[in-house]
């Protein structure tokens, strides 16, 4: 019979989650101590400059008792969202990228940001978006989208997170099965795409095909999709996350649902409905990035779950060999020291990649009017 602790142990594996400020706080230090979380997600609120992230990393490695390691993520896709300051790369939106169609200069982003990532102890990118921009209204993908041609999304998306992989660090592809063609943000809402299953193959579908297998890990879209699921979130979706993204598809790398505190799910349903939904649905690890006491609820309602019904804990021993087999891969591996990551970062090619894309720019753009 497994324990109360192994199982408590088994559903940390499923989370990671947020944290208030620029120092680790108590809770979440104890909560890593005792296995009670997989890892964390770092913002803005917890970054003030590259040298603060340095000592974090070191102080969440050092809290986390798991043989594997933590998973510390940020997103760091370049543009509007980028977590990390200078002398980080300040990598232009991705559309930019799209605009030049050059594979090569995608793996070099990749590889840079990469490099800088893993100097400071970061092990996971929630990027590249491989959301395909279709809808000129849709108010949260816009230009963090590689372009409006699936293919091009395609091949710039697989090139991007060979560079980010090759360098050391998970690439984590968002969301599935693409959020380019909402007209609604699912941080405020609950977007529903009606386009039918053929449209969705020709168009949303293309990158995620494309990149099933090599990419460490994806994201989960808090959309419905008429055309796959009708009325069902995806990330609550067995037939969007098991049937079509792991046994039509073959994805076999780890998945990670979008924040269970946004509004297109909280709204709709309490953490513990959602945790236990998401981990039923497919998702193995679930994102909750800023009230501790949800991920505690969170992680509580998974225990109790695990504990009452066999299929459910057969599915969480299944999702935590995911975690953990994704940070034996890609283990947080930061320099030696403060001076030894700086000297990463000034050899990471960055200032050569900039330069480049800005030539490149000047020849591809016509000049302003």
């Amino acid at each position: 019979m497994t324990s109360a602790l192994e199982i408590s142990d088994l559903c940390g594996e499923l989370l990671v989650t947020g944290f208030p400020g620029p120092t680790l706080d108590a809770d979440t230090a104890r909560a890593l101590t005792e296995r009670r979380r997989s890892g964390v997600v770092l913002f803005r609120r917890n970054i003030e400059s590259v040298d603060s992230v340095f000592e974090l990393c070191r102080e969440l490695i050092a809290a986390t008792r798991s043989e594997h390691g933590p998973f510390i993520a940020v997103d760091q896709e370049g543009g509007r969202v980028i977590r990390i300051p200078p002398p980080a790369i300040q990598l232009p939106p991705m559309r930019d990228l799209g605009i030049l169609g050059k594979p090569g200069l995608c793996r070099r982003a990749g590889a840079v940001v990469g490099l800088e990532l893993l100097s400071m102890g970061i092990n996971v990118a929630f990027a590249p978006v491989l959301d395909v921009d279709s809808n000129p209204d849709n108010p949260v993908i816009g230009d963090r989208s590689f372009s409006g041609d699936p293919e091009l999304v395609a091949s710039l998306g697989s090139a991007y997170i060979e560079g980010l992989q090759g360098r050391g660090v998970l690439a984590c592809g968002k969301h599935f099965p693409g959020h380019g063609d909402t007209h609604l943000d699912s941080h405020t809402h609950l977007p529903v795409v009606s386009r039918p299953r053929e449209h969705l193959d020709a168009v949303e579908l293309v990158p995620f095909r494309r990149c099933v297998g090599w990419v460490g890990s994806l994201m989960t879209a808090h959309v419905v999709y008429e055309g796959l699921d009708p009325g069902v979130p995806a990330t609550m979706s067995q037939q969007i996350l098991k049937d079509l993204l792991r046994r039509e598809l073959g994805f076999r790398g780890l998945l990670f649902s979008d924040d269970l505190e946004m509004k297109a799910i909280a709204d709709r349903q309490d953490i513990e409905q959602a945790a236990v939904g998401a981990i039923r649905a497919g998702c193995d690890v679930l994102l909750v990035c800023s009230d501790p006491s949800l991920a505690d609820r969170a992680h509580e309602a998974l225990v109790r779950e695990a504990g009452a019904d066999e299929e459910f804990h057969a599915r969480c021993i299944q999702a935590a060999e995911r975690s953990r087999s994704a940070r034996r891969r890609f283990p947080c591996r930061p320099a030696p020291s403060v001076a030894a990551m700086h000297r990463a970062i000034d050899e990471s090619g960055a200032s050569g990649l900039m330069t480049d894309l800005t030539i490149h720019r000047a020849r591809t753009l016509p000049p302003p009017a």
